[in-house]
């Protein structure tokens, strides 16, 4: 399955341009909405998608996600149909890789053996569990490699030279470069020193760096697209969905909503190679 990833990367390199990553949660508003809003990413132009597993315990998460996952488990939102929802989206495209985040818990719930077997069947190209360290590796990570999907970490900006090893020790598919330290879309990074993070951990490992956490504009994708091989956008993505509900219920403007972000977004990375020509 990291094949997907693999090919995405190569073909972003190619337009010699960033790769835009884009995260939303399952089941939010709506399994259904949920699942239009995932078809309608790839056209608006993001080339990566982080779907979020809901759980009651997000601790790395702000309130925008926070909230999301809170709305998706009100609407019935399971690990199975999350799943489920991979396997729907999957059979209408086949190129898009997609990446599901979350927490151990519900996947340790569910039975790893279980859950990996059925990730695998239903599309599912890659993990990132945010509450793994390496030295928990035997848990998840490595039964994740063995089944022949991506396990992606995180590095952040405390993540030094020493600890930076371990991280990569057995990642796959890319480095998830959190920019900002704390929880989701509570600051804007500091995009010198994020170009700066960037080169160092590109000093350790051959694998794609994407960075995530604070982006929220086409102006911001395009300032670590300068340095990056990725940028991740969720919190604000989230936001726009979050701004369109009604009660709590989508209305005809949700998914259009989330579509024109990731268009803006996808302009601005797509503008650093335009300006690079």
């Amino acid at each position: 399955m990291t094949a997907r990833i693999e090919a995405r990367f190569a073909r972003c390199r190619s337009e010699g341009r960033a790769a835009l990553v884009t995260y939303v949660m399952a089941g939010d508003p709506d399994p259904e909405t949920s699942l239009e809003i995932l078809r309608a990413l790839p056209k608006a132009g993001a080339d990566i998608l982080e779907f979020g597993l809901p759980f009651t315990d997000p601790m790395a998460d702000g309130p925008a996600i926070q909230a999301a996952g809170l709305r998706a488990l009100r609407k019935g939102q399971t690990t199975a149909g999350t799943l489920e929802l991979v396997r729907r989206f999957r059979a209408e495209d086949a190129d898009t890789p997609v990446i599901l985040m979350g927490y151990f818990n519900p996947i340790y719930q569910y039975g790893v053996d279980r859950f990996l077997a059925e990730a695998k069947d239903a599309g599912v190209d890659g993990l990132i569990v945010v509450d793994l360290p390496p030295e928990e590796d035997a848990e998840l990570c490595l039964p994740t490699l063995q089944a022949g999907l991506a396990f992606i970490r995180l590095a952040t900006p405390t993540t030094d030279d020493r600890r930076l090893p371990a991280v990569l020790a057995n990642t796959a598919g890319f480095v998830y470069y959190v920019s900002i330290t704390g929880i989701t879309g509570a600051a804007t990074p500091d995009f010198g020193k994020v170009e700066t993070a960037v080169a160092r951990i590109k000093g350790h490992t051959n694998l794609p760096v994407v960075v995530g956490f604070g982006v929220k504009s086409g102006a911001h994708a395009a300032a670590i697209a300068k340095g990056a091989d990725g940028v991740v956008v969720g919190s604000a993505l989230v936001s726009a969905l979050e701004g369109t509900l009604a009660d709590g219920a989508a209305t005809p403007e949700t998914v259009q909503t989330v579509a024109r972000l990731v268009s803006e977004l996808a302009e601005g990375v797509r503008s650093v190679a335009k300006s690079a020509a």
